[in-house]
């Protein structure tokens, strides 16, 4: 039994880059074997082995032959006799194809190294266009390694694209697309995920009621909100916010989240930004009534930090300079502390609690009520 270190740990080892998981693939062990040896069963359809000390997984080498359509479609056979190669050989690019061992060594099956010193995002073999996937995967990497001059291979290119026409991309699934998504927007240059989906070809059979709308323009600034801001559900808000009409917003917002399952947090995020952003830009320092409002339309009293968030969203969106100054208006808001007069209820403590918060906010920044 040989246990070696694969894929993405021996990739981001090799560029310099943090190693934030490790996998591991054994040649010539079984399952009973791994068992004996304490590792726990997790696979569902191959055996992977959690480690009994480190929990990392471990999987037993081996091949994959295609049995039907989509990601889904494959059949998979592990046995003693399946070498390192053969596991390898399965995977999707030449630089997630390599393998180090126990001693070190960088073992390349397949030109991984090559194509790591060339900055080239090459697919193995024909087998790639098996596992839809993998067109997401590649346009992932593309906007991950592109800050270290990373590109695709023109025949990886070509290869996407044969795989759109011959209808494999209609079995993703759409939580797989989002979750490729979802990564892509963690990335650097998370526009380059949909540029490269672009140079394929393929963008209309994955993101269909987008492509029409991914300007090079919204592009643009998809990426330079990613230099200014690192929080992924903001990035996607701003994104949105520069994607949808506004006349249609709720609405078209409402089918993207159905259409790709996207998760909840997303979605409140985006739609309260929407609704955010017409309070903000009205906001006028001398007059406590706009900062009232826009602190009052974003519920910031019972939720603080999610209106924080919408208002560096603004602030990305508008490029101005009264984020600090209307952040520390809200936060002085927040530690106000009112007493209920007794008899008051429902529509009357909220009309006093507004009416209080103005002159606390027109005496403490000087404003006047025009």
């Amino acid at each position: 039994m040989k246990v070696y270190l694969v894929g993405g740990a021996v990739r981001d080892k090799l560029l310099g880059r943090p190693v934030h998981e490790r996998d591991w693939v054994v040649v010539g062990s079984s399952p009973e074997e791994m068992m004996a040896q304490g590792f726990t069963p997790v696979g569902k359809a191959f055996p992977v082995f959690l480690h009994p000390k480190t929990k990392e997984e471990y999987a037993l080498a081996r091949t994959e032959r295609k049995t039907g359509p989509g990601y889904h479609g494959f059949t998979f056979h592990t046995a003693k006799d399946v070498t390192l190669k053969d596991d390898l050989a399965r995977r999707d690019l030449t630089i997630n194809a390599l393998a180090e061992d126990e001693d070190g060594q960088v073992i390349d099956y397949y030109g991984g190294l090559n194509d790591l010193k060339q900055k080239c995002l090459r697919h193995i073999t024909v087998a790639f266009s098996e596992d839809p996937v993998r067109v997401l995967r590649v346009a992932r990497f593309a906007a991950r390694y592109a800050e270290l001059g990373f590109s695709v291979a023109p025949e990886t290119l070509a290869l996407m694209q044969q795989m759109g026409l011959h209808n494999e991309l209609s079995y993703l699934v759409r939580e797989r697309v989002w979750a490729e998504w979802e990564q892509a927007l963690n990335e650097t240059t998370p526009a380059l995920f949909f540029r490269v989906l672009q140079q394929a070809k393929v963008l209309s059979f994955i993101f269909p009621s987008l492509e029409p709308l991914l300007t090079e323009n919204v592009l643009e600034k998809l990426d330079a909100v990613a230099a200014k801001e690192k929080d992924t559900p903001l990035r996607f808000a701003v994104f949105i916010h520069y994607l949808l009409a506004v006349k249609t917003f709720t609405a078209d917002l409402d089918q993207l989240i159905k259409s790709y399952k996207i998760p909840n947090q997303y979605y409140d995020t985006a739609l309260g930004l929407h609704q955010a952003l017409p309070y903000y830009l009205k906001v006028n320092f001398s007059d406590a009534n706009t900062i009232l409002d826009c602190y009052e339309a974003i519920d910031a009293h019972r939720r603080f930090t999610r209106a924080v968030v919408l208002l560096k969203g603004c602030a990305l969106i508008e490029n101005d300079a009264k984020l600090e100054r209307l952040q520390n208006a809200f936060r002085y808001l927040q530690d106000l502390k009112f007493t209920i007069p007794p008899g008051l209820q429902g529509p009357a403590i909220a009309a006093h609690l507004h009416q209080q918060r103005l002159i606390a906010l027109q005496t403490h920044f000087h404003t006047h009520n025009p």
